[in-house]
């Protein structure tokens, strides 16, 4: 008769068959709802990247903010999350991805309460930049686990879920901003995260089982790896987000830290390349496929960040809509990525992921290329086809581009390169938004110049339109208000000129990267596990 322990020491496939059966399905179960859980938790942090974008005059007048500070509600988030990415990795063999998950879940959640809490823009901005940092180590972990989770062709199914919540989440982030402030207070922009998390962190706690923790690396931990990592990408990521405030090199802070970034770059790739347990594993790139999929990614985070910063600016600054309208208009994204999704899992079993990959950067193209006639009429209705364009593109982007990059890894080298896939996308976005700002602050400069020479005195139609503006406002004043409220329409003119050159400038790169699909490799499946420490 054979005793529990010997039973317990046998390959499922060795025992009796109910026995087996029973215990694999409770142990796919199990380890499918933790996986749904973590996915909550990425959600959570992606979201909070965006949702305070549409909100943030209400925060600065809550916390008496001038408009230098309140800018870092949002780069003090970004700046810790960049650093905290490419370390889950570590962290997550180290601890293993139960201890990981459930800390970050915690540790969120409490950042959270405090910034909703916050009565001061330095407390604000000190909170937000730990909300980052706890919050970036979960979102490589679930890339991460869905590929050890799922193994072989179900890879392919998950991808879209992971991928959809990606992309979603700092989509619909202005949306649900946007209604919260109104209906509540900006406050509660922080404390919906509470229920959720609390709730992702007792779950995570008890269905998390699918690898063990190796403590060892904790005694190896690289400091000098993680310090001048920190001043790289956090230096980076400062000098992205200011240089177009402040004119990039006029600014002695900003050379300064250009400074700080390539040096720190410099020791940190030394160091991962000659530690012996480097904090950062950067041998992922030496498979052609990831290092492809993670170009894509990159140029992925310009597409979904940087149209998600274009449209709200428009709408604020072109047509005065207000948070809740801005997220009214920005949700149609939303929903055209969310019925894309299942069509783009269905797409990526049944054809060559690099056909998808250039149809979806076609789809962003033609989006792009919509928004090239843009005026300072648009509504709604001109803005609906280009947003469904841009859904639907992002969709079928990235579920070929996460199997490509990390569907032919072997599972010890997921949780790794993971990190690196995500940061990528973040920091793709990062340089887009830096790049779109400068372009957008160059080309208003240029039109303006242009504009200023159309509406001069010589002008027939400059002149009438004065005489015409000085009878509306009448008074003695009349004339004074006119040549302010023309001056404000050229600058609102050369502002919707300049969107129109961005969008040119967009088209062409999105359709530059859809020829360049062909040089990606069709992937081979690998021989990835369904769990197990690694």
């Amino acid at each position: 008769m054979s005793t529990p322990g010997a039973i317990a020491a046998l390959p499922v496939s060795a025992r009796s068959p109910t026995v087996g059966a029973g215990s694999a399905d409770a142990t796919r179960k199990r380890h499918i709802a933790a996986f749904v859980v973590m996915c909550f938790g990425m959600f959570m942090a992606i979201l909070d990247i965006q949702i305070v974008s549409a909100s943030l005059s209400e925060i600065q007048a809550g916390l008496s903010a001038s408009g230098d500070e309140i800018p870092w509600v949002q780069t003090s988030y970004l700046i810790a999350e960049v650093i905290a990415i490419p370390l889950s990795g570590y962290l997550s063999r180290a601890l293993g991805t139960r201890m990981l998950f459930a800390v970050a879940a915690a540790g969120f959640t409490i950042a959270s309460v405090m910034c909703g809490l916050s009565t001061s823009i330095n407390s604000m901005i000190l909170w937000r930049a730990i909300q980052g940092f706890i919050g970036g180590g979960m979102v490589p972990t679930v890339f991460a686990s869905a590929y050890v989770i799922f193994p072989g062709p179900q890879q392919k199914l998950v991808a879209p879920v992971v991928g959809l919540i990606a992309t979603l989440a700092p989509t619909v982030g202005p949306t649900i901003g946007g209604y919260v402030t109104e209906l509540m207070s900006w406050h509660w922009l922080f404390f919906i995260n509470i229920v959720p998390g609390i709730v992702v962190t007792v779950l995570a706690w008890t269905l998390i089982d699918f690898d063990k923790p190796d403590y060892s690396l904790l005694a190896k931990f690289d400091w000098w790896g993680l310090g001048s990592m920190a001043l790289f990408l956090g230096s980076l990521e400062y000098v992205l987000e200011e240089g177009p405030r402040y004119g990039w090199f006029d600014d002695e802070a900003l050379v300064l830290l250009a400074l700080v970034c390539a040096v720190s770059a410099v020791f940190f790739f030394w160091r991962v390349l000659t530690a012996a347990s480097p904090i950062v594993d950067l041998r992922a790139f030496a498979n052609r496929n990831f290092a492809v999929g993670s170009a894509f990614s990159f140029v992925l985070g310009i597409g979904l960040y940087g149209l998600t910063y274009l449209y709200p600016v428009y709408l604020a600054q072109v047509r005065g809509y207000n948070a809740l309208m801005i997220g009214d208009t920005m949700f149609v994204s939303g929903v055209a990525m969310f019925l894309t999704a299942p069509i783009a899992g269905q797409l990526a079993q049944r054809f060559d992921p690099r056909y998808i990959l250039i149809t979806g950067f076609l789809f962003f193209a033609f989006g792009t290329w919509q928004m090239t006639a843009i005026t300072q009429d648009w509504d709604f209705y001109e803005l609906l086809w280009p947003q469904i364009f841009r859904g639907v593109g992002l969709m079928l982007s990235i579920v070929p581009v996460t199997n490509t990059a990390l569907g032919t890894l072997s599972p010890d080298r997921i949780k790794n390169a993971s990190g690196l896939f995500n940061l990528t996308r973040n920091l793709g976005g990062a340089i887009g938004l830096a790049a779109i700002n400068t372009a957008l602050n160059d080309r208003m400069d240029l039109h303006l110049a242009r504009l200023h020479e159309a509406v001069s005195t010589a002008s027939v139609s400059a002149n009438e339109t004065l005489n015409q503006l000085t009878q509306k406002f009448g008074g003695s004043d009349g004339t004074a208000q006119a040549l302010k409220q023309m001056s404000l329409m050229v600058r609102k003119q050369a502002l919707v000129m300049s969107f129109g050159d961005i969008f040119w400038i967009l088209t062409v790169m999105f359709i530059a990267l859809a020829a360049a699909g062909v040089i990606m490799r069709k992937p081979k499946p690998a021989g990835g596990g369904a769990g197990g420490g690694h």
